[in-house]
């Protein structure tokens, strides 16, 4: 198929989202990181989703924390990473592929209750299972260049 001069094929545009990474120290300050699932695949992920009108990227990250895994804390306003993917918009297969930005949330608390705890598994692990169960690529990368620079941070802070 010939295009017209002047013609370029449109590259789909790339939707945005922003997303939170729940962490946490266990009481012997070792680092732990939120997993959820996906609500059909049950991939795991991390909490994310669409820009919340009135709501500045951090804090839309921040409330998609709690709405799918029932967290609260210390969201950071520099975003510590980005991932893309694709998204399944309806039943006949057409995908939108979304840019994800990733906030650091520093949990305070998880709520017994959230709304799609019904929806949702969450799990607590270790930074490198995180990046192990996880399967986008480009998010294992944000998971582990997170660890890295908390443990660095970690490393100065120790005498």
């Amino acid at each position: 198929m010939r295009r017209k001069p002047g013609k370029r094929k449109r590259k789909p545009a790339v939707r945005v989202q922003y997303g939170a990474l729940p962490y946490r120290f266990t009481p012997d300050a070792a680092l732990e990181i939120l997993v959820v699932t996906t609500r059909q695949t049950r991939r795991w992920i991390i909490p994310k989703g669409w820009p919340i009108k009135g709501l500045r990227p951090p804090k839309a990250a921040a409330r998609e924390a709690f709405e799918e895994a029932g967290v609260t804390g210390r969201i950071g306003v520099r975003a510590v990473g980005s991932f893309t993917y694709d998204k399944a918009l309806d039943e006949a297969g057409r995908l939108a592929t979304c840019e994800v930005t990733v906030f650091p949330l520093l949990v305070k608390s998880q709520s017994d209750a959230w709304p799609e705890i019904e929806q949702r598994v969450t799990q607590w692990v270790e930074p490198s299972k995180a990046a192990a169960m996880v399967k986008d690529l480009e998010l294992k990368a944000v998971i582990a260049a997170f660890a890295k620079r908390v443990a660095a941070a970690a490393s100065r802070l120790a005498f």
